[in-house]
């Protein structure tokens, strides 16, 4: 199956996000929509599917630095340590959005990458495709940007030049109408407070809540 499929945000085609779950869980790999650019990934159980993600970004599976796509922040605390008061409530202030944690890995996160991980990305996209494909797998997406091998543009907006360049590598696209130019803001949590790492969109709102 090397499909591009249509699942827009504002009528969410629930038997053809079917069709991406059942690829996921088969092993498979997706680019999906998020609230910045689209993204590759894969289940965060499928070891299959992880080899196969780092094959195409062209690194090991111990040393990549893929992050975590949740549907929200239950299930933080299911492969990061405990986090201090004031990065809580910043990630419940910033989340859903464009936002990637850095926080200390527990135990479980070495397990999944092969590798003595000792940190983890984190994200919860405001993206209602993307979210209710988490929920529909029922656990976490692995997340990393595809970029675009233009001058000029590092990422591709179109789902349609997206399944272009990838459709014969990865089982589907899905296609949820132009995607952003911009990566998430990128958080290091692992002091305890929070120290911006990459600048991206929402950044904004960071330097509003840090002055």
């Amino acid at each position: 199956m090397n499909e591009l499929i249509e699942i827009f945000p504002d009528n969410i085609d629930r038997r053809k996000l079917q069709k991406v779950v059942d690829v996921l869980k088969a092993g498979g790999t997706v680019i999906y929509p998020t609230d910045t650019v689209y993204t590759l990934g894969c289940a965060l159980s499928s070891q299959k599917g992880l080899e196969k993600v780092s094959k195409l970004k062209g690194v090991k599976l111990e040393k990549a630095r893929f992050s975590i796509v949740c549907a929200d922040l239950s299930h933080i605390s299911d492969f990061s340590q405990p986090v201090s008061n004031p990065v809580f409530k910043l990630m419940k202030r910033l989340l859903p959005g464009s936002f990637t944690f850095i926080l200390e890995a527990n135990r479980n996160v070495p397990r999944i990458f092969a590798a003595n991980r000792k940190t983890i990305g984190i994200r919860v996209p405001d993206h209602p495709v993307c979210i209710e494909l988490v929920r529909m797998l029922g656990e976490p997406l692995v997340s990393t940007s595809i970029h675009d091998e233009d001058e000029i543009l590092e990422y591709s907006v179109y789902a349609s030049d997206i399944y272009e360049k990838w459709g014969e590598k990865v089982e589907c696209v899905i296609d949820s109408g132009p995607g952003g130019l911009i990566p998430s803001t990128v958080l290091d949590c692992t002091t305890g407070t929070a120290e911006v790492i990459r600048h991206g969109k929402g950044i904004e709102l960071v330097h509003e809540l840090f002055d």
